[in-house]
């Protein structure tokens, strides 16, 4: 496999972890349960950290909907980032209550008084700003120049706004510029990442639903991962933000970047199939669920490339007629007949128990 080359950005500080030089790539969600709703807001953000989420955001439209905050960060222990707009006391407000990144439009929040205002209460505190730079929502003096969001013009934006932040001493930043295009967005991220020395937090806004949204964003992202760019991503998808978590991993398994957990490989099938390989390759991922190791299961449909697929892989099947050849580390271990699944997925955990001895 040939290794991307990273390119390391500032290290800074989220609650408890670290993002940006050579820290791990996190994946991020963000609630989609109304501001009225607390509790309702603390179950998702409960069920987005056992999903595996490794950074969460909360829009908090209010000065009320600061309460979330202390709600659900006493409910959970990864990172909680407050999304803000137009009002800089709700940013200060969020601050003071504890959250642990605050994520604004420095545009927006009002004029420059009000914007050193909330880089003290997050200097004081400790608490990183995310500028959040989104193709539909840019500057009327920007779009006029350039006639269009183009990626000069989210550069443009987001450079600007760094300097506003930097001239109130402030560099705890981390930076997204967002487009619905994937083009635009590719092209913009790599325009900024030789512009600015912040981390970089990738995402393709208003993908869709799951069908198209996850295929814009494998493309966006896995594309300016595979370049080395990138620091925590966020897979928007028009659905529940559950679903956004399992897919942002899966991302970065594609762009070969190493994550906890199995990774099931399987082919597509062919008339030359005798078993239902996508039962079983379903079957087997459903029974990983939880496993934190880093394994790579192979689930095969026949003889012709299916034994030297599952060669490649640390434990494998190739299925055959009623059964299927297990191999483990490219040797030929045994063969599995009958309703093999569970004694193949027994396998697989007596494989990572001996990986550990």
């Amino acid at each position: 496999m040939v290794k991307v080359m990273r390119h390391e950005k500032k290290q800074v500080k989220i609650g408890n972890i670290y993002i940006g030089k050579d820290n791990p790539i996190l994946v991020q969600s963000m609630l989609n349960v109304k501001s009225s709703d607390v509790a309702g807001n603390v179950r998702q953000a409960v069920a987005l950290e056992k999903e595996g989420c490794q950074i969460l955001r909360v829009s908090i439209p209010t000065l009320e909907d600061v309460r979330l905050i202390p709600a659900i960060k006493s409910n959970i222990n990864i990172p909680l980032v407050a999304d803000i707009h137009f009002d800089y006391r709700i940013a200060i407000a969020a601050v003071e209550s504890g959250v642990d990144k605050v994520r604004i439009n420095p545009g927006n929040i009002g004029d420059d008084d009000k914007v050193r205002e909330v880089v003290e209460a997050c200097k004081t505190h400790n608490v990183p700003i995310r500028i959040g730079v989104n193709a539909g929502s840019l500057e009327k003096e920007i779009l006029a120049k350039y006639g269009e969001p183009t990626s000069d013009a989210l550069c443009e934006s987001a450079m600007y706004h760094i300097r506003l932040l930097e001239k109130f001493d402030f560099d705890d930043i981390v930076v997204s510029i967002k487009s619905s295009n994937v083009q635009t967005m590719i092209a913009a991220y790599r325009k900024l990442d030789q512009m600015c020395d912040y981390p970089l937090h990738l995402g393709v806004t208003e993908a869709g639903t799951y069908r198209m949204g996850l295929i814009k964003s494998g493309m966006g992202i896995g594309t300016l991962l595979m370049d080395g760019i990138g620091d925590t991503i966020r897979v928007s998808l028009t659905d529940t933000p559950l679903k956004e978590i399992p897919a942002g991993f899966d991302i970065l398994r594609a762009a070969g970047i190493k994550v906890a957990g199995p990774e099931i490989i399987s082919c597509p099938t062919c008339g030359r199939t005798n078993l239902d390989v996508a039962n079983i390759a379903t079957q087997v991922e459903e029974k990983l669920k939880g496993i934190t190791k880093d394994i790579k299961v192979a689930v095969m449909g026949c003889a012709v490339n299916g034994p030297g697929e599952a060669k490649e892989a640390d434990i494998g099947i190739a299925c055959g007629k009623n059964n299927a050849v297990l191999f483990k580390n490219g040797v030929k271990e045994k063969v599995l007949n009958g309703d093999f699944i569970d004694e193949f997925v027994q396998d697989i955990y007596k494989f990572l128990e001996e990986k550990d001895e």
